[in-house]
C-alpha cells in the first residue's frame, strides 16, 4: 500500500516495542536469557535497543520505505545497577523529510510483547500491532478508517502470497518465521538454477543485519552525547 502510493508521501513513522519481564533485576537470581541481555561482554554496547529496538527500527524501515539519516536517542537504565539501556527513546529524520520516532522499553509494567507501527502520509494512515496482528487499520484522510484483515476483502495480492490459513484463524509470529525460510529458499533454488528468483520474493539480508547494527552505535553515540544529533 506504501509502495502504490495509497498513503501518498509518508510523512510520519512511529514505531514501538514495549515489554515489562526486564523491570526488577532478574538477571540477578540466574534467569539466563536476562543474565546475557544485560552483560555488555556477552550483549555488546546496546541492551533495549539492541535487542528489541533494532526490530522496531527494522519494521519501521522496511514499510516505509526511508532510511534514516540522522538520529537523536536517549538511553537510559532505570533498574539500578543494570550496567545496559532498559529503555530508549529515539527521533529519526528520513532522507526525504520525514521525522520519526521510536520507543523500546523492558521495563514497562503490563506490556508483554507490544511491537506497534504507525506510518502516516499525505493522503492516509497505517497501524498495525504484532498482539493483534491479522488487523491492520487503514485510515484515509477525510473518510472513516477502515479495518483490513489478513486474507480478507481489501487485502492486497501480495500479502495473500505469504497467508498460509484462510481468515478467522489467527496466523501470526511462528509463521512469519516460515515465510522468512520459504522466502529464503526460494532465492537459493533460483541461484542454483541460474535464474533470478520472482520479484516478489522477500526476505532480510545482510545489509538489514548491518543497519541494525549502526542504529544501535548511533543510539549509544547519541546517547554518550546527552541525545545529539548524530548520522548513521
Amino acid at each position: 500500500m506504501v509502495q502504490k502510493g495509497d498513503l501518498g508521501t509518508v510523512q510520519l513513522v512511529h514505531a514501538e516495542y514495549v515489554q515489562d519481564w526486564l523491570t526488577t533485576n532478574i538477571e540477578k537470581t540466574g534467569q539466563k536469557q536476562a543474565a546475557w541481555r544485560t552483560d555488555p561482554a556477552r550483549s555488546g554496547v546496546g541492551g533495549a535497543v539492541g535487542d528489541i529496538g533494532t526490530h522496531a527500527y527494522n519494521l519501521a524501515c522496511f514499510v516505509s520505505g526511508l532510511d534514516a539519516e540522522s538520529i537523536a536517542a536517549d538511553l537510559s537504565s532505570f533498574v539500578k545497577g543494570r550496567k545496559l539501556d532498559d529503555n530508549v527513546h529515539v527521533m529519526l529524520r528520513y532522507a526525504n523529510g520525514a521525522r520519526g520516532m521510536i520507543w523500546a522499553t523492558q521495563v514497562a509494567p503490563g506490556n508483554e510483547n507490544r511491537l506497534l507501527l504507525r506510518v502516516h502520509g499525505t493522503k492516509a494512515g497505517l497501524e498495525w500491532q504484532q498482539e493483534d496482528p491479522n488487523y491492520l487499520w487503514f485510515k484515509p484522510f477525510g473518510q472513516p478508517k477502515q479495518l483490513i484483515t489478513r486474507g480478507g476483502a481489501g487485502a492486497s495480492a501480495a500479502a495473500g502470497r505469504v497467508t498460509r490459513v484462510p481468515p478467522g484463524h489467527p496466523e501470526g509470529y511462528l509463521e512469519g518465521f516460515a515465510n522468512i525460510y520459504k522466502e529464503a529458499a526460494a532465492a537459493i533454488l533460483a541461484a542454483r538454477s541460474g535464474k533470478k528468483p520472482d520479484k516478489a520474493v522477500t526476505f532480510p539480508t545482510v545489509q538489514d543485519g548491518v543497519m541494525g547494527v549502526a542504529f544501535v552505535d548511533a543510539c549509544v553515540r547519541s546517547s554518550n552525547r546527552n541525545a545529539a544529533w548524530v548520522k548513521l
